[in-house]
């Protein structure tokens, strides 16, 4: 394949990659941006295999089929509860590639002088640091959504000083490293700098702003294949990368807008945040009520307007098909059922509305919190179903809860609100939450499918 003829497959597949952002911007579309980006991907690997570039084309094709293999397995595996510490470490692999194609530059460039040369160290340098933070980071939000660390943040003495000496100390290994034509030692320190800088950047922040971490990584992850494009002298990567790269941060500064969080303050680890002194224990503030099955059943029943806000809870239930069972039931007996999807549902961007569509509830009765939000006041029920942090009050009514400001759905003002949960346990961020004990509240214990298997049979 001739390179001008690599070339037009490139501008196709960037083409076909612009499309599939277009696609995946709206449920209904969401498919075919998948299709889209297969399609682009699938033009670019050929191109890029088959052009007169290539070496060790049967390496090449043994480590595509390998990777395909574990592709395919871990798509049939993982379950969609599983999807964000899968993202989170898929995130990971891509900083981890960047870095290893920066050192393979470092060590083979070919014959580069003067400015040439100072211009490419620069991309190595930039692209091993880009990709040693996604690297750690992502590890870090794998291991905090996975649960094998604590999801709280973690606050060392000037933390934020800290960061600053880490960036302005690679600021000065990266001249030196130009200044000496590609030092080995400084290009060591810096990744082993960056790996520490990006573990400390996402350990600083809680678990109530994973989703806005992992938005935040998808969008290093961009910037780190740009930096592997740059080093590669790759058009279609950097194009590539910089879709993904924008797109991840103006996802990420929507998420941020969406919890009234600052966007510098999230991606620095909580800079500017004021401490807090509001309870995040497990203590009871008043007295809940219990209720039954067989009792929502017959609420829904004298219902004319149901509202459902579903969270994390219900993902882990796989709940959701059941959900769309006694909404089918309910809508045929006239009550206009609605959903109420908060933002940071769940613990990636989307995540509740995936779960929905692939119970094949229809799209235009779930409704984001800026729609649905004012319509709670004249709603007769609404069942949250594994929501907690997304519905507490405490953030709107309580200045010194470390969720604080954040908009959250105002459940409590419809008459009757129907709580599907375990226990009294606190939510993701750690927080109590107030609704709990409100007088029109009213609790569900037990797995969330099986209560609402349960609602169904009722009805």
């Amino acid at each position: 394949m001739s390179a001008g003829l690599v070339q037009a497959a490139y501008v196709v597949a960037a083409v076909l990659f612009i499309m599939s952002l277009a696609g995946l911007s709206k449920q209904d579309s969401a498919r075919f941006g998948n299709y889209y980006g297969i399609a682009g991907m699938a033009i670019a690997l050929i191109a890029t295999i088959f052009g007169p570039h290539s070496a060790g084309i049967t390496w090449i094709i043994l480590a595509m089929i390998i990777g395909g293999a574990i592709g395919i397995y871990l798509a049939r595996k993982v379950e969609m509860t599983e999807m964000p510490e899968l993202v989170a470490i898929l995130h990971s692999f891509v900083g981890m590639a960047a870095v290893l194609v920066g050192y393979n530059s470092y060590i083979d460039h070919g014959v580069l002088t003067g400015a040439l040369l100072n211009i490419h160290l620069v991309e190595v340098f930039l692209g091993v640091f880009i990709g040693a933070v996604t690297f750690s980071g992502s590890i870090v939000a794998f291991c905090k959504l996975r649960g094998l660390v604590s999801t709280s943040a973690l606050n060392i003495p000037h933390k934020h000083k800290w960061n600053l000496l880490a960036i302005v100390v690679s600021v000065l290994l990266m001249i030196y490293f130009v200044n000496n034509n590609g030092s080995m030692f400084a290009l060591l320190v810096m990744t082993a700098i960056a790996l520490v800088f990006g573990y400390h950047l996402v350990s600083s922040i809680g678990g109530a702003d994973m989703p806005v971490v992992v938005s935040m990584l998808n969008s290093y992850s961009g910037w780190a294949a740009a930096a592997a494009g740059f080093m590669l002298a790759n058009d279609l990567l950097i194009v590539t990368g910089a879709l993904v790269g924008s797109s991840g941060a103006i996802l990420s500064y929507i998420m941020c807008k969406a919890m009234n969080r600052s966007f510098i303050s999230v991606i620095a680890g909580g800079f500017g945040n004021a401490p807090t002194t509001a309870s995040t224990g497990d203590e009871e503030q008043g007295e809940h009520r219990e209720t039954t099955a067989e009792e929502v059943a017959e609420m829904l029943k004298d219902s004319k307007s149901v509202i459902i806000t579903p969270g994390y809870g219900m993902a882990v239930a796989q709940a959701q098909y059941p959900v769309h069972e006694i909404t089918e039931k309910l809508r045929a007996q006239g009550v206009d059922v609605r959903f109420g999807i908060h933002p940071v549902a769940g613990r990636l961007p989307g995540h509740m509305n995936v779960l929905l569509a692939e119970a094949k509830v229809p799209y235009d009765i779930v409704l984001e919190m800026d729609e649905i939000n004012d319509d709670f006041t004249t709603t007769d029920t609404v069942l949250v179903i594994g929501a907690n942090d997304t519905v507490n009050p405490a953030a709107l009514e309580d200045p010194n809860s470390p969720i604080a400001g954040m908009p959250v759905l105002e459940v409590w003002n419809a008459k009757n609100v129907i709580v599907f949960k375990r226990s009294m346990n606190t939510g993701y961020a750690g927080v109590q939450n107030p609704l709990f004990f409100k007088e029109n509240t009213q609790m569900l214990f037990g797995d969330a499918k099986a209560s609402v298997d349960a609602i169904s049979k009722a009805l």
